[in-house]
């Protein structure tokens, strides 16, 4: 049987046609074309490179940006794309949040015309792939303290630092490193594949997000010509911008993960019998985890929707941004332990996406701004008080 949705409160009522339509046609997709094979891919730790095309034709790279091939979603149908991609696999949401928010759109934002008449159409396609380098070894929640440098030499910079962490990096044609110059003002260089003094690598031996590729980068005396500098990324609101809209996708994406573990659950444990016979789900303990599950996914879906609406209007706020992001990847992480535990030892094994899912999470939680951080944020916002240090 084919996932109908999760919709107790009829929110389906507030979304138009086209939403509703472009829902549909991703969760088609991926009950077709990523349920089949994914599991087998987190098995083996590899990314289901012949989903790439697929995406790049379907119009979900870059699809909320305007021009350029993109399919110019609103930013609600956007989110309804990474909610039901996550509901495949965090990996392949993750692939195309990084391609979309963190190389795309600072392209479109920052870039010259040059740079986004070279890179955007490729990247919509799926013919070229990016990468986004700003964590390193050192600084993750503090990007600010980033050590890795651009200094100017002659018409061109040379760069010199290591990043990690780096979603798709081994596979990147052209990586957006974040870097400083000599005035320690931070900036966005477009390092693309070949490069000399240019190496990505794989991390290796993950539990987590197994189907997606997790490398490092190093850049030794790397040298870009001065037409690869973002001309319009100045200090550290660039990169905050572009986690910004990668947030936002993962707020949504995060549901999608949450909705396939209650699903999952829900269906399990009606089909499950113990003690004389009866189904588990005739049981109040396992009661009270769905109902949990159902209730925090459908406050999830609450906040996601008017965070969409919001910056559809222009009004969404970074703040807005955090909460969807702190509390959408908590429940969905939560909803994965309840659906593990009600599912038992069958939890744990590849049967079923549930273990999966909650490993994957694991990883969500902390990238692109970790829980905590976003809690200082929204205290920092609230207060006007910085207590990150």
């Amino acid at each position: 049987m084919s996932f109908q949705g999760v919709d107790f409160l009829e929110l389906d009522s507030l979304l138009s046609e086209d939403e509703k339509v472009v829902r549909g046609s991703v969760r088609q997709w991926v009950e077709g074309k990523v349920k089949p094979i994914i599991e087998k891919h987190a098995q083996a730790g590899t990314f289901p490179m012949e989903l790439i095309p697929e995406v790049g034709k379907l119009g979900y790279f870059g699809a909320n940006l305007k021009g350029y091939g993109c399919a110019e979603m609103t930013n609600v149908e956007y989110g309804l794309v990474m909610q039901e991609l996550e509901r495949g696999d965090s990996g392949l949401r993750s692939f195309v949040s990084v391609q979309s928010a963190l190389v795309m759109y600072p392209i479109y934002t920052y870039g010259s015309d040059e740079q986004k008449q070279k890179w955007l159409p490729r990247l919509q396609k799926g013919e070229a792939i990016g990468c986004f380098g700003l964590t390193e070894p050192g600084f993750g929640s503090n990007p600010a303290g980033m050590l890795t440098t651009a200094r100017k030499d002659g018409d061109g910079y040379l760069l010199n630092g290591e990043k990690l962490w780096i979603t798709n990096g081994s596979l990147a044609d052209v990586a957006l490193v974040w870097a400083k110059d000599e005035r320690g003002e931070i900036g966005g260089y477009l390092v693309e594949r070949g490069t000399k003094g240019f190496k990505a690598w794989d991390v290796h031996d993950k539990y987590s997000l197994r189907a997606s590729v997790t490398s490092g980068l190093a850049m030794n005396d790397c040298r870009i010509p001065s037409c690869n500098r973002l001309p319009k990324a100045e200090g550290l609101k660039g990169p905050l911008s572009c986690l910004t809209q990668a947030r936002y996708g993962i707020g949504w994406g995060a549901l999608g993960a949450a909705m396939e573990c209650y699903e999952t659950a829900l269906n399990y444990a009606k089909e499950r019998k113990q003690f004389a016979n009866r189904p588990i789900a005739s049981h109040q303990l396992v009661q009270e985890k769905l109902v949990w599950m159902l209730t925090e996914i459908t406050k999830g879906q609450l906040l996601a929707l008017q965070v969409g609406r919001l910056k559809d209007q222009g009004k969404a706020s970074f703040a807005h941004v955090s909460m969807l992001k702190k509390n959408n990847v908590w429940v969905a992480l939560e909803s994965a332990r309840k659906a593990r535990d009600i599912l038992g030892a069958n939890g744990i094994t590849g049967d079923y996406p549930v273990f999966r899912h909650m490993v994957n999470l694991e990883s969500v939680y902390t990238y692109e701004g970790t829980h905590d951080i976003h809690t200082l944020i929204l205290g920092h916002y609230l207060t006007g008080i910085p207590a990150y240090e």
